[in-house]
């Protein structure tokens, strides 16, 4: 055979991680490296994390799976922590972001067609936007390079610019259900939308009795500095899929909706065999357990705010290199003037410290929430010998 038994889909390095110590990912091979990519915003606690180790332990030994024909005590606990922390009223357990965001998609449809507005099933995207893998998120996405091999698209999606309040109105129309918006996006180069947009979105949804959905798969759970990045922007979506960080590295997330928003998804309408399963709740449990409070949002915005300073000191040394700084909290994008990918695997190959390259010439910098100032003093020494040698790399070359 010439394909390999792991379906060749990414495009793997060299670095094979066997074990995890708090911040370090540690290789086959005995490399050590320095993190800051926490498997793309997802181990938030880091990789030894005792709370959320025990959880999964104590649960494993108790009960892993147990279809949803039953009740699910721990889900309804969760959905309760939930509930009580956001705007939301309910709460639908999935097994990563793109099943969250395929079901607000539904939600969002569900809510006018339950009341006859069966036109009204489009929901206006924005461009260079990141909402997973499936068929219906591909299809939410303007990115060619998303959807080369699987066309035809699914239909119900119009595109917009980011961050562009006119052309988000300009796209309503008859069959308009609401608008899906990243407040922050990741894969698109951690561009952050203006106050005056996201609070322009909530108003034009009011008007027009449309749904505001957020996917805060990337920026949620304390990430940006609050448990939800929307809470900057002083306001409440009517629907939101989160992931990643919720699960600490377990598999899971929620789609999370107002009871008006959710009026359409009664019995039968949606499902899942694993999602909310009480191995993935025992893990959000300890997820809240360690980030849902205030001492450490605020610790989460002092180290992003130290972390952001030192950039933004050092890209001067680099002015070739480097262009700008932008994010909130500990999910920031160092934006090059070059392509980031060679600079990306240079700092990891070279230096043994991990990042994550994203659209629009920039590196995501997306460290386990729970890093201190050696691991800041530690990245900010490999990120300067990396740019060093890389920059004389290029001079050479």
């Amino acid at each position: 055979m010439s394909i390999t038994p792991l379906m060749p889909v990414y495009a793997r390095c060299d670095v094979r991680p066997v074990r995890g110590e708090n911040c370090h990912l540690i290789s086959d091979d005995g490399r050590r490296f320095l993190d800051f990519a926490a498997g793309i915003a997802v181990n938030i606690l880091g990789h030894s994390h005792e709370g959320l180790i025990g959880a999964i332990q104590r649960q494993a030994a108790t009960l892993m799976h147990c279809s949803n024909l039953y009740g699910s005590p721990q889900g309804e606990q969760l959905a309760r922590r939930l509930v009580e922390l956001t705007f939301a009223d309910t709460v639908f357990f999935t097994n990563s972001g793109a099943e969250a965001v395929e079901c607000a998609i539904k939600a969002a449809r569900a809510y006018h067609q339950h009341v006859g507005n069966d036109q009204r099933f489009e929901l206006v995207t924005f461009n260079n936007a990141f909402h997973g893998r499936t068929m219906g998120t591909i299809s939410a996405s303007n990115q060619e390079k998303m959807h080369k091999g699987f066309e035809p698209l699914l239909p119900g999606f119009r595109y917009a610019e980011f961050d562009d309040l006119d052309a988000a109105k300009a796209a309503i129309g008859p069959n308009t259900a609401g608008f899906l918006v990243e407040p922050i996006q990741g894969e698109g180069g951690v561009r952050v939308a203006s106050e005056a947009f996201m609070r322009g979105l909530r108003a034009l949804s009011d008007e027009h009795d449309l749904l505001l959905v957020l996917d805060e798969v990337q920026t949620g759970v304390a990430r940006t500095g609050t448990f939800y990045a929307h809470e900057q922007y002083g306001i409440d979506p009517d629907i939101l899929a989160t992931a990643k960080g919720i699960g600490g590295g377990f598999p899971m997330g929620a789609c999370l909706a107002t009871e008006k928003a959710a009026r359409g998804m009664v019995v039968g309408t949606h499902g899942s065999t694993y999602g909310g399963n009480p191995l993935a709740m025992a893990a959000g449990e300890a997820v809240l357990d360690a980030v849902a409070n205030e001492e450490f949002l605020s610790n989460v915005r002092a180290k992003g705010e130290r972390l952001r300073s030192r950039l933004e000191q050092f890209i001067g040394n680099y002015p070739d290199l480097f262009e700008l700084v932008r994010g909130r909290g500990l999910m920031i994008g160092l934006k090059m003037k070059v392509e980031p990918r060679p600079f990306v695997a240079h700092l990891r190959d070279n230096h043994h410290l991990l990042t994550v390259s994203a659209g629009d010439n920039t590196v995501r910098i997306l460290p386990p929430l729970v890093i201190d100032d050696e691991h800041i003093d530690e990245f900010m020494e490999k990120l300067s010998a990396g740019a060093a040698s890389y920059a004389a790399e290029e001079v050479a070359g």
